[in-house]
């Protein structure tokens, strides 16, 4: 039981229930709630370019063409056409599905195939590619749209 000075012992249940239905109008009243739903709807309805690279790098245990790769994959988070940016390395988990041999992961995600295009060809990337190719034995590309 909680103890209100107004009315002695109120239930738990009561308090929580009046707690959740003052929230609940106070967001509905503010409209907090809208871009809940509409940023979860406009997700289906768009058609988001997913590219997703893996890299290996020839000398993985060398720190220097680590440090080199990195900062080529950050010239490109530049790159106007891209919304949503991850570099990566692989995480410290062991399941028999995880492949964890790659040295670099590089998620980009664009509103559409078109800026994809446009990133392909874009200075800053076409100069990535020149500069760091020499770092690595292998890339794997897996790109990807809305189902």
């Amino acid at each position: 039981m909680i103890h209100s000075p107004e009315n002695g012992p109120v239930s738990q249940k009561i308090v929580r229930r009046t707690f959740m239905k003052q929230t609940i109008g106070v967001l509905a009243t503010t409209g907090l709630t809208l871009p809940l739903f509409s940023q979860t709807n406009s997700l289906k309805s768009t058609s988001m370019f997913v590219h997703h690279v893996y890299f290996w790098l020839k000398n993985p245990a060398s720190k220097e063409d680590h440090a080199r790769l990195l900062k080529g994959l950050q010239t490109l988070t530049k790159i106007e056409t891209i919304k949503t940016v991850h570099i990566g390395v692989p995480a410290d988990t062991n399941r028999p599905v995880i492949d964890t041999s790659y040295q670099f992961s590089l998620l980009l995600i664009f509103d559409n195939r078109k800026d994809q295009d446009a990133y392909q060809n874009h200075p800053t990337h076409l100069k990535f590619v020149e500069e760091c190719s020499n770092l690595w034995t292998k890339v794997i590309v897996y790109d990807s749209v809305n189902a």
